[in-house]
Formats: C-alpha cells, structure tokens, sequence
C-alpha cells in the first residue's frame, strides 16, 4: 500500500470520527446486540413534542442508525437520537431526527394505522418478554398521526387491529423534528420478574430517497418484525404495572330497507336498536381474555369486488375487528416472505383457520352472534396458547352454530423453531345433529437465520362424511439479500372438509417452487433502478391419481426504482381443468364445457411512487384464456393533494373471446373510493363500485369520530341499486354506533 493510500485512507476514517464525535459508540450487551439504558424520569413530562424537560437530558441517547435501504450497512443519511425514560405508569420514548432537507418531508395520511410505507416515519419495537420471537410496534410520522400493531414469531402473524390507549406528540424544527411518545404499562404485557430484560428497536423511514434505517441493524431482505435482531433495553423498571381492564358496551340504531322491485318493494325503513359489549382483562401478565356479547359489525368498511374469471369463490379479507385481533395466535402456514411488512400472504388453496367463516353466509351476509370468548398469550416463556368460541343464532332454516378453536405452540430452543397444536370445530346448536372437526399439529424449524421449514399435518371428521380426510404441506423457505428460493408440497385427501377455513378442491397433490436473484449496482443505482428482480414462480396441481388439474409458470423480471416505483413483465403458461361447465360472464348464452384447457397469458404491471401526489396502479394482461384470447386491464389512479384528503378511481376491464362456444363477452368494474381526516380523530370514507354486467351500483359511506381513546362514533350510509329499465327499488340503510371504552 502507498503512502498516499494510507493517507487517504486515514483522512476518511478522521472524518468520519468527526462526524459522530458528539456520541461514544453504542453499547453492546455479551451477546454483541446493541443497548440503550433507560432512565427514570424524576421529574415531569410534558408531552407536547419538545424534549426539553430536565428528565429527557438524563437519558443517554441510542443513535449510529444503519441503512437497511437503498446501501445496506452503510450510516443513515441523517442523524436520528432516541431516549428511553419511564416511571412507575409509563414507558417515554423521545426522538429528535435531524433532517436537512426539512421541505422535503414526506406526509400522506393522518389516520388511525397510516400506511408507513408512503412517508417518513418513526417506529418503535418492543419485545417485552424478551424472547426474540414477539412485540409490540409503535409508528408516528410528523403530524403525529398513530399506528399500533402486534408482532409474533417475527412476523409470521401480524394483528394490525391491536390498539393501545397511548400518546404522541410531535413538533418540527428547522433542522428536522422531535417527537415524544408515553405508552402505559399497563397496556403492554410483559413478564414483572425484577432481572426481565427487553428487546428494542428503532427504525425510521426518510421517504423522499427511499431509505429506511435501523438503530439495530436489520438486513434489507427483512423489516422491524424480524424480533431477533433487536436490541436490548436495559434498566428498565416496570414495578406493578402491567394489569389492563377494559369494558366497551355499544349501542346502536339501524334503519333498513332492503332491495326490492317495482312490482314487489320492499317495506318501508324497519328500525331496530342493538345493545352489547366488549371486554378485555388481563387474566396474567401474558394471557388476555376477550369476551364480546351480542356484537354489531355495522361499522366494518364493505368488500371490493374483483373481475373474477376462475370457476371458484374469490377470497376477501377479514375486516371485524373481534375476529382481527389476536388472529395471528390462530395462523398456520408459512413463514413471513421478503415484503415491506413482511406479511404472510393467505394460502388461498387450504387457509386451515379463515375467520370470515364465522358469522357470515357463504355469500357475505350477515349472521347474527350471540356472542364469543377469547384467550390469548403466553402460558410461560416459552408456551403461547389461543382459545376462541363463538356463538351465532339460527337464521330461516339455517341452525344456530358455535364455532371453536383451540391453538397450542411451543418454542424448541433458539428463535424460530416451535410445534403446535390446533383444533377446530363447528357444531349445530339446534336442529339436526352436525359436528365438523379440524385437529392438527404443525412444526416451524429455523436451522439458521434464513432458513425455514414449516410444516403441517391435519385430519378432518365429519357427520355423514366418510373417505380420506387429511391436509399436509411442508415448504422450505430461504430468504437470502440476493437469492431467494421456496419449495414445498401439499396434499388434500378426498374426504377434507374444513367448515371454518377457505380452500377451492379437494382430492389434489400441489407442488411449488418460487425462486429468484436480486441484483444490485451502483451503476443500476444511477440510473435510477434500485434493483433488478429475474424470478420463476411455478405451481402444479394434480390430481390423487396424477391427472393434471392445474399448472402455472410464472417467469418474470421486475424493476425496482430508487423512487418506489416497480414496474414488471412476465409471460405465464397456464392449465386449467373445468370439472362442470363455468360461465365466466353472467349473462353468457351458453357456458364453457368442462375439460383441460391450455393458454399463456402475458402481463404488464406498473405501480408508480405511492408517496407523490398522483399516483397509479396497472396490470394489463393479454394472450390466451381459456380456449380463446383476452385483454384485461386493471388500472387504479390516486390523487392526493394533502395528508388530509385522496381519492381514486379504479377500473377493472376484460374482454375476451372464445371459441367453444364460440362467443365474446366483457366484463367491467368500476370502483370509486374517497377519504377525508379532519384529524387525527375524525375521517369519513367513502367506496362506490359499478358492475356493469349485473349494472349493480353500491355505495358505502362511513363516518369515525374517536372522541375519546378507543371510543367511537360512526354513523355508516349504505345504498344498493340495480341501474335496469325497470329499476328495483333501491336498498338503503343507516347505522349510528356509539361506543366508550372504560379503563380500570
């Protein structure tokens, strides 16, 4: 090496010790993670965003955060300083981020549970039990604006409806922002021995270039959740605390009229006035129970319809908040994928526990429940439990039914390898006698960090059924920064039938296999392309007696942008096997025969950055379908002037034509949805969708006050009509629900 070299390499090294002069370099725990100790605040807090009460100057702030994105490793281009205090009621996290470019702060949404990914955020991960494996997140951006989830087994299970009774603060400064956070104690659930040690992390998010940083480094292929590389909070003091009591009754008045027709209308509004209520109590530092009595989900936003031209039922989410929270406990299936919030995507071919069955109508309708009871959380360190049965009413001819699942996990040894147990069941509570029953195991091993295999193995009885009833699958998952690769396989026997999960045939063999690399320069990088993303999706469904049933090769290349923005072609040979003629258009003369059908499609798809103003969405597909040709094109177009208000119009269009028979059809959705945040408070949303082949027109409009923590008020507008000649009476109704949450 020269003496120049040297001496440049020492000037680099001397300036990059000036920068960071003003903080010594963080600690580290025996096992090598990062510390930050917290300090007892002895004097007051004022929340109001500042930092500048006497108590923050004690705290030693956490700082040297680290780019996860878009130079993995490498220091966060601004500086950001956090502070832990704490007294006998409440965890304080304070944080002042410098930002020099402050006009360039990104903010889009003000509401409860904001989208992080669209702006500049700061979020807080606390692993109270300090098993690497489950916590809490804490968001806020500028406006300070709250998100709240819970995170277990590192993402495979997120509850994105957990809520918290907790406060932020934020204020801006010329050179960045400040932000003061207070979280009670007793809102958390935490293990009270007096030598717990907590997991922490800190991440922030600067949206204008794309870069997400980490005060305990988390490597790009994965995000906050991944709990095992947290930190470690260190003295902290919880004392008592920890205990939660919380009583929510509602009341509520619906007026209703149902869709009717010029010759047979439908009555006049019938009013009706529902009263019942939530409960939620801390039966132990880790077990939550959750009792509700005669629930009302008037308030819920309603379904976005799709184009659907498969033969089977299409999936939409759950969306009630009961049957939301805590979900996670219940999930079996795959580890969590490389995404932004690394969320389990639904197995759509056997999703063993889906809540939706519960309570509704195979076509979304309403049942009435009687009510339900849930236990969740830890039994010890090492043991979580799930507990949950719910009762509904008769309805017509429909029996009354009670609906249970019973979930058991157990940790094995180091972070990511556990066994479970699960049991489901629905049971006829009147009429004729009827059980449906669902038991289990499943095994999670993680031989290292981005390895895993999951695996399950159920069986199901029946009344009146007989046959081979089981579901297995086991899938190997590595999650590498540049090489990814998911194998698996799954059987379904003839016999499996599971009342309360979704899952489109029975008596099939499916194998899988998605792989890929995902390249990255500097080069790339300067003209504008973040990473490149070629990659082979396959999957093979056939039947017990190796007869094809269905087949897709998905080979495609994605452009990931430095600005967020991903654009991707693919080309996709499909196989479809038709067990019964199918009509994908309603009013088709005549319906596509049953048989095996070959084609290959090609697709474009578009997402632009989703922080801009306007903003869009597109996937055009064209080439084959079925025995014929298509062109569909599915394209969604946002405008947001403000965090306060966005709106976008989406349409989604196929025309296609086929030779046996041989006939055209389209089919057109249209869906318009608005919103407006008075605060961080007070928002009103509102989706219209238009079928143009049922010439279908619905309409939802919802309006949420928060008028006290976790206390609401909606008041919901529905409106359904049919747009024909003869024009059916329109179906109309009208929900006020007031709720108020009482803490003890």
């Amino acid at each position: 090496m020269t003496r120049r070299s040297t001496l440049s390499i020492a000037g680099t090294l001397l300036s990059a010790m000036s920068l960071h002069a003003q903080t010594a370099a963080p600690t580290r725990t025996p096992d090598a993670r990062r510390t930050v100790r917290a300090a007892r605040a002895v004097t007051g807090i004022r929340l109001d965003g500042s930092l500048d009460d006497a108590a923050w100057s004690r705290a030693t702030p956490a700082s040297d955060f680290v780019q996860a994105e878009p130079l993995s490793g490498q220091p966060s281009s601004e500086r950001t300083e956090v502070r832990v205090l704490f007294d006998d009621q409440y965890l304080y996290i304070g944080a002042r981020l410098h930002d020099a470019h402050m006009s360039q702060v990104v903010v889009n949404d003000i509401r409860k549970d904001f989208i992080e990914e669209d702006q500049d955020d700061f979020e807080v991960l606390l692993d109270t039990f300090g098993d690497r494996r489950n916590g809490y997140v804490f968001s806020t951006n500028i406006k300070g604006a709250r998100h709240d989830r819970q995170v277990a087994l590192e993402g495979r299970e997120l509850n994105r409806s957990w809520d918290a009774v907790w406060d932020v603060h934020t204020q801006q400064q010329a050179d960045g922002w400040t932000l003061e956070m207070r979280i009670p104690f007793k809102a958390l659930r935490f293990d009270r021995s007096s030598d717990a040690t907590w997991g922490i992390n800190f991440s922030r998010r600067l949206r204008r270039v794309n870069e997400i940083s980490f005060w305990s480094p988390v490597p790009r292929a994965f995000s906050l959740n991944r709990v095992s590389l947290a930190g470690t909070l260190d003295g902290l003091e919880t004392g008592s605390a920890g205990r939660d009591l919380r009583v929510k009754p509602y009341i509520s008045e619906n007026a209703v009229r149902a869709l009717g027709t010029r010759t047979a209308p439908s009555p006049t509004m019938r009013n009706s006035i529902n009263v019942g209520g939530d409960l939620k109590a801390a039966v132990t530092s880790g077990l939550t129970l959750d009792v509700t009595v005669n629930p009302d989900f008037g308030q819920v936003e309603a379904d976005e319809q799709q184009v659907n031209l498969t033969q089977f039922s299409q999936f939409f989410p759950e969306k009630r908040d009961f049957f939301l929270e805590n979900s996670g406990v219940f999930y079996v299936g795959d580890a969590a994928r490389r995404s932004a919030a690394n969320i389990p995507t639904p197995d759509e071919d056997n999703l063993l526990f889906f809540s939706r069955r519960i309570g509704l109508t195979a076509g979304g309708m309403p049942i009435p429940v009687l009510g339900g009871i849930r236990l969740t959380g830890k039994l010890s360190e090492s043991t979580r439990i799930g507990i949950m049965s719910v009762q509904d009413r008769a309805v017509g001819t429909d029996p009354a039914s009670n609906a249970s699942v019973v979930r058991f996990r157990q940790n094995l040894g180091r972070v990511g390898n556990d066994v479970g147990f699960f049991m489901m069941q629905n049971v006829h509570t009147s009429g004729a006698s009827y059980t449906n029953r669902v038991i289990g195991i499943d095994k999670n091993i993680r031989p290292f960090g981005i390895l895993d295999w999951n695996s399950y193995l159920a069986t199901t009885s029946t009344t009146g059924k007989s046959g081979d009833a089981y579901a297995v699958r086991s899938t190997v998952n590595w999650e590498g920064v540049f090489f990814h690769i998911k194998t698996g396989a799954m059987e379904l026997g003839p016999g499996f039938q599971n009342d309360l999960g979704f899952y489109r045939r029975v008596g099939v063999r499916k194998y899988l296999m998605d792989t890929g690399i995902r390249p990255r320069s500097a080069w790339l990088r300067a003209h504008g392309i973040r990473e490149l993303h070629p990659h082979i999706g396959w999957n093979y469904m056939e039947n017990l007696s190796g007869q094809l049933v269905a087949k897709t090769l998905h080979s495609g290349q994605s452009f990931f942008f430095n600005n967020g923005a991903v654009f991707e072609y693919s080309v996709n040979p499909t196989s479809n096997r038709l067990v019964a003629p199918f009509r994908p258009n309603a009013k088709m003369a005549q319906p596509i025969p049953a048989g095996l059908y070959n084609w290959t499609e090609q697709w474009l798809l578009l997402t632009t950055d989703q922080s801009r103003m306007f903003g869009a969405e597109s996937k055009y597909t064209y080439g084959g379908l079925y025995d014929g040709t298509q062109q569909t094109m599915g394209l969604s177009v946002r405008y947001r002037p403000s965090y306060r208000f966005r709106a976008s119009v989406g349409v989604q269009h196929t025309q296609a034509a086929l030779n046996t028979p041989n006939l055209r059809f389209t089919n057109s959705l249209t869906t318009v949805k608005t919103s407006y945040s008075f605060t961080t408070n007070m928002f009103i949303d509102a989706l219209s969708q238009y079928d143009a082949v049922s010439r279908q027109f619905n309409a939802n409009v919802r309006f949420n006050l928060i008028h006290h923590p976790l206390s609401d008020l909606f008041i919901v507008y529905n409106d359904q009509r049919i747009l024909t000649p003869d024009a059916p009476v329109a179906g109309r109704g009208i929900i006020v629900k007031f709720t108020q949450m009482m803490s003890f």
